[in-house]
């Protein structure tokens, strides 16, 4: 085995610029796996620290609980701050989020505690899911634990203190058929596409194939199109319009949605006749989480830190179908205008203007 000056010679041969070390920044790698970066640099994952919502939540969660409450969330949103003790986040590193020496140092995936954690081991051997990987620039290992959604569990998976499960996107996987039929995240949120592992200007790639490192979720508007179908019908019955909305959850292996409590899918129903009549009814898929005395927590920090239980929760589970129905007072011999719309909300501080708000399918149709 080549010792760690013939890497670091190596690398800068073949890259150019500083010696990679065993944490080094994603613009580092990108001299060689510069496909593979430019694509991560699109993700939420990259965004994971540097977020404005995040940092909102982040300073609101200390001024509410302590400075303490910083580990728990830099652990997820800045691994390689926590790991390495840079709370103070003075490394270029530590703002990338959940980035290329975080999860390409991960060996294996403990679920002897009360949260899953993930194994580290910082050096120049990058472990990943290909058998048959090789570099000039560093060792290469073959992990087990990269072609399961094992790797996902540490951040998608977590208990407060109190014991609550506030995040349970790795357990409600490992309930669906989808882990049965040996569908793992990496299935949806990084499926192969056309690429190089490596420039080809450094070295020919083994591979025509990479998983896609956008890895994109709740907030993609394709996976958001694929995941969730609905049809929109309409009956007269006297003077009272029936609507009837049929949505199913065809395409996540976990509800919808999952994650954070604060993340809704709202559906809007609204009817406008000829007469001049507007009406407007909505659905709320969503997991209302409450402290320990029973009161609504509005705000991510707080359930993270006090959330005890779960006041209600109407999100569609894998492979579900529900029909929604409204009824509107329209005169017979007048017609209606009923248009459907879903989208996908989130606002961690629970306000408005800095929430997320992406519409995602239309429906529409004209009354008999």
């Amino acid at each position: 085995m080549m010792g760690l000056l013939e890497f670091t010679l190596l690398l800068t041969a073949a890259g150019g610029g500083p010696p990679l070390k065993p944490i080094s920044s994603a613009e580092m790698c990108g001299r060689c796996h510069r496909a593979i970066v430019e694509a991560w640099k699109g993700s939420a994952h990259s965004r994971s620290m540097e977020s404005r919502l995040f940092q909102d939540a982040l300073e609101a969660a200390e001024n509410d609980y302590g400075a303490g409450i910083r580990a728990t969330c830099l652990s997820c949103h800045a691994p390689l701050a926590s790991a390495s003790g840079d709370m103070a986040l003075q490394q270029k590193v530590s703002w990338e989020g959940v980035t290329c020496d975080y999860c390409h140092s991960i060996r294996e995936v403990g679920f002897d505690a009360v949260n899953p954690k993930a194994k580290i081991e910082f050096s120049l051997v990058k472990s990943g899911p290909l058998k048959d990987a090789s570099s000039t620039a560093h060792p290469t290992l073959f992990s087990a634990v990269h072609t399961s959604s094992r790797v996902c569990a540490p951040c998608h998976e977590y208990r407060n203190p109190l014991g609550f499960p506030v995040l349970t996107t790795y357990s409600e996987w490992q309930a669906s058929r989808f882990a049965k039929e040996g569908k793992t995240c990496q299935s949806c949120h990084m499926y192969q596409v056309a690429g190089d592992v490596v420039d080809p200007r450094i070295q020919r790639s083994r591979t025509a194939r990479i998983n896609l490192h956008q890895m994109p979720g709740s907030r993609s508007l394709e996976q958001l199109t694929r995941t969730l179908k609905g049809r929109l019908l309409t009956s007269r019955e006297g003077d009272r319009l029936n609507v009837s909305v049929i949505v199913t959850n065809q395409a996540a292996g976990h509800y919808v949605p999952t994650g954070s409590p604060q993340r809704q899918i709202i559906m809007e129903v609204q009817a406008s006749t000829d007469g001049g009549q507007n009406y407007r009814e909505e659905r709320a898929y969503r997991r209302v989480v409450a402290d320990a005395a029973g009161v609504p927590l509005r705000q991510e920090h707080q359930a993270f830190a006090g959330g005890a239980k779960v006041l209600s929760d109407t999100r569609l589970a894998p492979d579900e179908t529900r029909t929604e129905k409204f009824v509107f007072p329209v005169p017979p011999g007048e017609r209606a205008r009923v248009r459907t719309t879903f989208w996908y909300y989130y606002s961690p501080m629970a306000r408005t203007e800095s929430g997320q708000r992406i519409t995602f399918l239309t429906l529409n149709a004209l009354s008999p």
